[in-house]
């Protein structure tokens, strides 16, 4: 992994090589990767404003104030370009970012470099987290050109139409380290914009055709299906299991991200073995300084490979996803702390993340006042103030703190010393009780005394992928921590992002609403990520409603953004401001679009009977059909959807009465591999719609196909006719 969910492989050699002939063959190699995360940064006072003050993205008023000419993507600036023959710079990252941060106050509030820009240049700003079609694009683009993983920011050179010819991520302002310094390019492109342009378009033109030609004509899948197995998910497990860390969990040596798809797919595909690794990675990364110990909620990733140094910020989707791989975690080991680390994770967002009227903003920053981690981090000197001595002993004991700390940030000119990210060291069993309660008694003053710092900044944009994801989450942890805040939640949320971007006339999901406007964008990530969000609310509620909505929400991505013909998911509409509509093949932070669809389409299949929606779901998996086999980390949640579709899925029917709600906790009070809980009303398949209650009673039906166990009234019994699924 890269440092920002790098990806790679993505193209024969011999693609990469006409591609990255581009400016390499001009202008020499030395690019390199960077790229990483966070930061958020007021407008300064006396500064004149560009036109990305009339923006809404939080990362596009980051750069309000700055002295470049800054446009946001559109006409305006593609025209701009044409007219006067210049290149675009295209920048793209995102308000959390740490390395845009540091970017943005070595470079483009640099007056020097500004006036250079200004000149020579269009330059555009871009919220990758608005419009993740245009910026799956330009990264591509730029992973092929340099066969880097890539990461944020990401710096693009474009000609006036569109196409890339050269890009890297991270520049200093000065050449060091073997890096060369931003304005240096800059001077060495517009030098060779000026005097070899024909050069420069030409290659620019050929390395289109090339990913064109790879990504757009490259054939359909044929014959894929039938290579979807049981031993193809048990092999890729395997595989999966084998390239982990064995002694600090997870993969790689650092940095190192949580994983998610991964650690569910080994948790619910997996035998005891590839459990218990997943066990431990969960272990370890709840006890390292990637978990946030004082608030709850998970850090993006570690520095490092023993989970201890985050970049601090904290995004959406991460905490959606982890709350389920500990939900996960806990039905299988019944270890109470994974069930604390939920809970923790969902009372965090429910309180700093979290829209007046129920939608859930985007992400926390990792810096206040400037400073990386200063929120976070702890140093024993203002412990030693804030606490008694013995639970300044109990603090220092359990979570690490020492005198000179263990965090540093490098990037940081004037850095904080003697910082403490805080871990936990080991377990407390052999405390005595007065050492427990010493603990416990500190760490309510730590909350206490953090509440009073300055927090970090929210990006408050709500989006209507990553609201799914939580939404599921939530919707999952209230009905199996039985728990109905968290259901309400997800309730509420779903209403919000309902109101604010779904078109129920056009059946249109837009993508982004912030500050009482929506966005123009659809993306296949909003259709197939808010799918899952509504389809687990029916299936934790049973309210026909949501059903229909997720039936909507199928067609509606089948109809804009489906391939039909080699299967998948485009990652948005068809544009004129994309040169080329793109799939996203390999998970990383998050899974692939295309991957969740074919889950949800094949769960959609098994509650409503239609066979397209079955075809839509297998057809995108064979897409993916050889990475299946060859590169199984980088598709786990497609391996997933691969074991539900093998795997005969059950469905349980709860009909009438006035029972439901124990019914339904008895279906999701354990750890189901391949359940699908369901009404019958609403848009259900035929024979479902016909599974009647018996005497006016709640009644449950447990169905494979069309052969069903016989009605039954008793919840209790239900629980252990379900034990039976695992």
């Amino acid at each position: 992994m890269g440092r920002c969910a790098a990806r790679g492989g993505l193209y024969g050699g011999e693609v990469r090589a006409t591609i990255a002939w581009g400016l390499l063959a001009l202008y020499g190699s030395g690019m390199g990767a960077a790229g990483a995360e966070e930061e958020e940064k007021a407008a300064e006072a006396g500064k004149k404003a560009n036109r990305l003050l009339e923006e809404k993205s939080p990362y596009l008023l980051q750069h309000a104030y700055n002295p470049v000419d800054w446009y946001p993507w559109g006409e305006e600036a593609f025209a701009k370009a044409r007219q006067e023959e210049k290149p675009i710079l295209l920048s793209v990252g995102y308000s959390t970012c740490h390395w845009c941060h540091v970017m943005e106050r070595e470079s483009f509030e640099n007056e020097e470099i500004a006036k250079f820009l200004n000149e020579h240049f269009v330059s555009i700003k871009l919220d990758r987290e608005e419009r993740p079609d245009v910026d799956r694009v330009y990264m591509t683009a730029y992973q092929a050109m340099s066969g880097e993983g890539g990461g944020w920011p990401l710096n693009m050179m474009l000609t006036p139409d569109l196409k890339p010819f050269f890009g890297g991520t991270y520049f200093p302002p000065e050449s060091k380290r073997g890096r060369p310094g931003f304005l240096e390019v800059l001077q060495q492109i517009r030098k060779v914009w000026s005097e070899q342009r024909e050069e420069v378009l030409k290659t620019a033109n050929t390395s289109h055709e090339q990913m064109q030609k790879y990504f757009e004509e490259r054939p359909a899948a044929e014959g894929g299906a039938a290579e979807l197995s049981a031993q193809l998910v048990a092999d890729a497990v395997k595989e999966v299991a084998a390239a982990g860390d064995e002694r600090n969990g997870g993969w790689g040596s650092g940095p190192k991200f949580p994983q998610p798809s991964n650690l569910r797919l080994l948790m619910r595909a997996g035998g005891e073995k590839e459990r218990a690794f997943a066990l431990k990675t969960c272990r370890k990364m709840m006890h390292g300084g990637i978990y946030d110990q004082i608030g709850g909620g998970f850090h993006r990733y570690a520095v490092d490979g023993i989970w201890l140094v985050p970049h601090f910020e904290k995004m959406l989707y991460d905490q959606a996803q982890l709350v389920d791989v500990y939900l996960d975690a806990w039905q299988i080991s019944g270890d109470e702390g994974f069930k604390r680390v939920a809970t923790e994770t969902l009372d965090w967002v429910l309180r700093d993340m979290r829209h007046k009227d129920g939608g859930f903003f985007s992400a926390a920053d990792a810096q206040s006042e400037g400073k990386e981690g200063k929120y976070w981090a702890w140093t024993e000197a203002e412990l030693e103030k804030l606490l008694e001595a013995e639970e300044l002993k109990a603090v220092k004991r359990h979570y690490g703190v020492t005198p000179t700390g263990n965090f540093i940030d490098h990037s940081d000119p004037d850095p904080l010393p003697d910082q403490n990210v805080l871990y936990v060291t080991g377990p407390t069993d052999d405390w005595t009780e007065a050492e427990r309660k010493a603990l416990e008694s500190a760490v309510a003053k730590m909350r206490a005394a953090r509440a009073k710092r300055v927090p970090p900044a929210v990006d408050d944009k709500v989006l209507a992928s990553w609201n799914g994801l939580m939404i599921a989450a939530m919707a999952r942890a209230g009905r199996t921590l039985g728990e109905d805040r968290y259901l309400e939640a997800a309730e509420k949320a779903h209403a919000f992002v309902v109101a604010k971007l779904w078109d129920g006339k056009q059946k249109v999901l837009y993508h982004r609403w912030r500050e009482g406007e929506r966005d123009d964008s659809q993306q296949a990530e909003s259709y197939l990520y808010f799918l899952r969000g509504t389809r687990l609310l029916y299936e934790t509620t049973l309210e026909a409603d949501y059903l229909a909505l997720a039936v909507d929400l199928a067609e509606g991505a089948r109809k804009r953004l489906y391939d039909r013909e080699r299967g998948g998911f485009f990652d948005g509409e068809k544009r004129k401001d994309l040169v080329l509509r793109l799939k996203d093949d390999f998970d990383s932070a998050m899974p692939t679009p295309s991957s969740v669809g074919a889950m949800e389409f094949a769960v959609l299949a098994e509650i409503t009977g239609r066979k397209e929606f079955g075809e839509v779901s297998e057809k995108t998996l064979a897409g993916v059909g050889p990475a299946l086999k060859e590169s199984p980390f980088s598709v786990a949640e497609a391996l997933r959807a691969v074991d539900f579709l093998v795997a005969k899925p059950s469905r349980l029917v709860i009909t009438g009465g006035d029972r439901r709600r124990e019914f339904l906790e008895a279906a999701w009070g354990g750890f189901r591999r391949h359940l699908v809980v369901m009404g019958n009303d609403g848009p259900v398949e035929e024979f479902t719609a016909g599974l009647k209650p018996v005497d006016g009673k709640t009644t449950a039906y447990l169905c494979v196909g069309q052969s069903c166990r016989p009605p039954e009234t008793d919840p209790g019994k239900i629980a252990a006719w379900l034990k039976e699924t695992r």
